[in-house]
């Protein structure tokens, strides 16, 4: 069986046995559901067995600590192989093989099905657009008066917590997405940021896009203070936001490219917050009234 789906504009291909278990795992997808198309950004085929790969070749070995995913990245005939594993100890949950222009991949889940499915179609989703002015985020967005606030942070910065801030105390406010947002640079220079079907540990799965009003890299702190941030310092708190492999050069240029992009159009800011309302006030007249 084979399903399409469209998120940010993009449309990807996923053929899976017709009854297997796996597309009961899909159901955040559901809302992404487009017709069948042959005109997509890549194809992900459930492979029925592991290929013989002990011709492999390591690149590199990413892994940014011991509670998150590892990625093996190797060259495999012509192809790159990629095998990845829930946390850094653990054993592989799923092997790509994905061809060197990003627009196939072969997978094998031997572990963890939500997991690998969810892996590898955001990891495709990253490299296959990764030339196309779209960044995979990991943030928090806001709608608030048909733009959307991209708040981003560290891991436990209290992302959802400010978004949820929001939400709760200013008016016209609501959750487009809480973990992995879509920027995308169109091709009149807007950027716009879009839901998709990943979106961590709340089920918020949008298919819904507005422009950006503006974004804003989260600090825990003792007080609220908020500053624009300069472009150079907008660029790196992007830099480290975004979901994408670095270690490939013509994706590494393509993320730059679009990086560059967003931080020249869009104002970027720096909070220093509490995890209280007072910060989502500040926050929320600084970065409207400009």
């Amino acid at each position: 069986m084979k399903k399409t789906y469209k998120v940010a504009g993009h449309k990807f291909n996923v053929i899976m046995p017709d009854r297997h278990l796996a597309w009961h795992e899909l159901q955040n997808y559901e809302p992404f559901l487009v017709e069948e198309s042959d005109e997509c950004i890549f194809t992900a085929r459930m492979l029925d067995f592991l290929p013989d790969t002990t011709t492999k070749q390591l690149v590199t070995v990413s892994c940014p600590g011991d509670d998150f995913s590892r990625i093996e990245l190797y060259k495999w005939n012509d192809k790159w192989m990629m095998s990845v594993a829930p946390v850094k100890e653990a054993p592989a949950a799923v092997h790509l093989f994905v061809n060197k222009n990003f627009t196939d991949v072969g997978f094998f889940i031997s572990d963890s099905l939500k997991f690998s499915l969810n892996t590898v179609l955001m990891l495709m989703f990253a490299l296959s657009t990764a030339c196309k002015n779209t960044l995979l985020m990991h943030a928090s967005v806001t709608m608030h008066n048909g733009k959307g606030y991209v708040f981003l942070g560290k891991s436990g910065t209290g992302k959802s917590t400010h978004s949820q801030l929001w939400i709760n105390n200013i008016e016209n406010c609501e959750l487009l997405n809480d973990d992995n947002p879509i920027l995308r640079v169109e091709d009149n220079g807007e950027v716009r940021v879009y839901g998709s079907p990943w979106s961590g540990k709340t089920p918020c799965y949008r298919n819904l896009d507005v422009p950006v009003g503006a974004i804003v890299d989260l600090h825990q702190a003792k007080k609220n203070v908020i500053k624009r941030q300069s472009l150079p310092n907008a660029y790196a708190s992007i830099y480290v936001s975004f979901s994408g492999y670095r270690f490939i050069k013509e994706q590494a240029d393509g993320f730059h490219d679009t990086n560059v992009k967003i931080v020249s159009t869009v104002p970027c800011y720096s909070l220093d917050c509490l995890p209280n309302a007072d910060a989502a006030f500040l926050c929320h007249q600084t970065v409207t009234q400009q």
